[in-house]
């Protein structure tokens, strides 16, 4: 009988039954109103005259007139910058003691975003959310017994000046509870393996040592450390060596493009919990397995805007035109796509987080993500955006019983002078290329009348070419991205593309 199995299992219920529902709207307007106070007296709040802000009727509204919109580079070239010069209380109250290094898809060079002990603090409350959900998924006693494989960046931080760098995932990993030590796989002693290959290659000589109930990690990355394992054991599935792997929770990506692959490698089904973490800090969770939709962490230092997703409001570098509306959490609808603004406990401000979201069920804060602002092509007005990408995907699979784990894509000038649409889709598909053109021009045609109306005009066609999903991971390691908070670039701008064909070819 799986003792303690029952007793965490019951801690967990017995927490979940004494939450009462939370208020979205009222837990929003209190983080606000904490994160305005404790940063007051901050360079940045005495600029923007937080303490006006604090005394005003609309409280919501006055931080939005007051305060313009940033993204990484503005807010770092006027406010951040002054943290590496070790000036205090910039942004946020002190400094911070960790910074995550994200070069995102598009950026060249690492993003450095502060990650403050608030921040940390705030990450661990949206993890403990996390876990009492776990009630609604009505998982069995033994299930909380088993061990739980966190696969990200490596856990082995570097030292600068008074604080420490890494990958968002190794400073969360870094950061676990000591009572969560015991369950934590692959161990400290792995984790801090800065070689992907080699800290793969240790996980599979000890697969069989461990009792694997949950995997938690990039889908991309996960695929690849269980093929490793299968391989190196010689199995036909992942759970021939791990029989109780009950919980895959994904994060980074939308899962629907991996599903398909995923399953492959499975010898039975596993629940999925989708999550929303990123390197600014944890956004959202799904909650409830009857939708995969994820709530909000309304609640745990985030502060969050919405600007609907309009080309009119991006600039050329993707950068948010100030003129651009936001909507509070009690003033969205349903079903459209908007720009996610965060202001948070590690000082951002009004921060183009780069992704666009949907909302499924305003009253429970329920979104997906349906893109990236920079991802979404609009060069010649098909206005596709990341989701119906994925859906003409997810559609090719179904028509040519396959699986396209990884793609990109180029609106891009040919010899002729025309614009096409310029497809590469990572598979082992073996199908008439003019037949996939076709299948995927005519499924986004029914899908998108913009893209209908460009194809009639400034889009010329669509052109595909298939390639082995390893030039894709292969990308990904040379651009030092390997096993790391990746976001695979699914739009790229043409300089970008000629680099990426080049690879390809070469």
């Amino acid at each position: 009988m799986a003792i303690l199995g029952n007793i965490i299992k019951g801690i967990i219920d017995l927490t979940d039954t004494l939450k009462s529902d939370t208020n979205h709207i009222e837990a929003q307007q209190k983080v606000l109103k904490n994160l305005l106070e404790k940063s007051k007296n901050t360079q940045f709040g005495e600029a923007y005259k937080f303490e006006e802000v604090l005394s005003s009727e609309n409280i919501e509204k006055t931080f939005a007139d007051a305060v313009p919109y940033f993204d990484y580079n503005s807010l770092n070239e006027k406010w951040w910058y002054k943290i590496h010069e070790n000036e205090e209380d910039v942004t946020w109250p002190g400094n911070p003691s960790y910074f995550a290094l994200s070069s995102g898809t598009t950026g060249k060079t690492s993003k450095r975003i502060p990650v403050t002990d608030d921040m940390i603090s705030a990450i661990k409350s949206s993890g403990i959310k996390q876990v009492t959900s776990l009630h609604n998924f009505d998982l069995p006693a033994d299930f909380f017994e088993k061990d739980i494989m966190m696969l990200g960046s490596s856990t082995d931080l570097q030292e600068k000046d008074d604080h420490l760098e890494g990958e968002i995932s190794g400073i969360s990993a870094s950061n676990i509870p000591f009572w969560f030590k015991g369950y934590y796989k692959p161990g400290e002693e792995i984790a801090k393996i800065e070689d992907w290959d080699e800290r793969v290659q240790h996980i599979a000589e000890n697969a069989k040592s461990w009792d694997i109930g949950a995997l938690s990690g990039i889908p991309a990355w996960i695929e690849l450390m269980m093929q490793k394992v299968i391989e190196h054991h010689n199995l036909k599935n992942i759970h021939e060596i791990w029989p109780n792997l009950q919980v895959y929770t994904s994060g980074g990506v939308a899962f629907g493009p991996y599903e398909k692959s995923f399953n492959a490698l499975l010898g039975k089904p596993v629940t999925v919990i989708d999550t929303y973490l990123a390197s600014e800090g944890y956004i959202a969770t799904q909650v409830r397995p009857e939708t995969n939709s994820m709530q909000l962490n309304t609640e745990n230092g985030i502060y969050f805007e919405f600007v609907p997703m309009n080309p009119d409001y991006i600039n050329a570098d993707g950068s948010l035109k100030q003129n651009a509306p936001s909507f509070t959490l009690n003033e969205v609808e349903l079903d459209k796509d908007y720009i996610l603004i965060i202001s948070t406990v590690s000082g951002a401000w009004r921060y183009l987080i780069g992704d666009t979201i949907a909302f499924t069920d305003i009253e429970r804060a329920e979104i997906k993500i349906t893109g990236r602002t920079k991802f979404f092509l609009n060069t010649v007005g098909s206005q596709l955006s990341v989701n119906k990408m994925d859906d003409a995907i997810k559609n090719l699979e179904e028509e040519f019983s396959t699986k396209i784990t990884e793609y990109t894509i180029c609106a891009k000038r040919f010899e002729d002078g025309e614009f096409y649409h310029s497809w590469y889709l990572g598979s082992e598909m073996d199908a008439d290329n003019a037949k996939i053109v076709e299948t995927l021009d005519n499924f986004l045609k029914d899908a998108n009348k913009n893209y209908k109306v460009a194809r009639s005009k400034a889009l010329k066609g669509v052109k595909v070419q298939v390639i082995p999903v390893e030039k894709f991971h292969d990308w990904n390691d040379s651009n030092k991205k390997k096993g790391g908070q990746v976001k695979m670039e699914r739009v790229m701008k043409e300089d970008k593309f000629a680099e990426w064909e080049k690879f390809v070819n070469d």
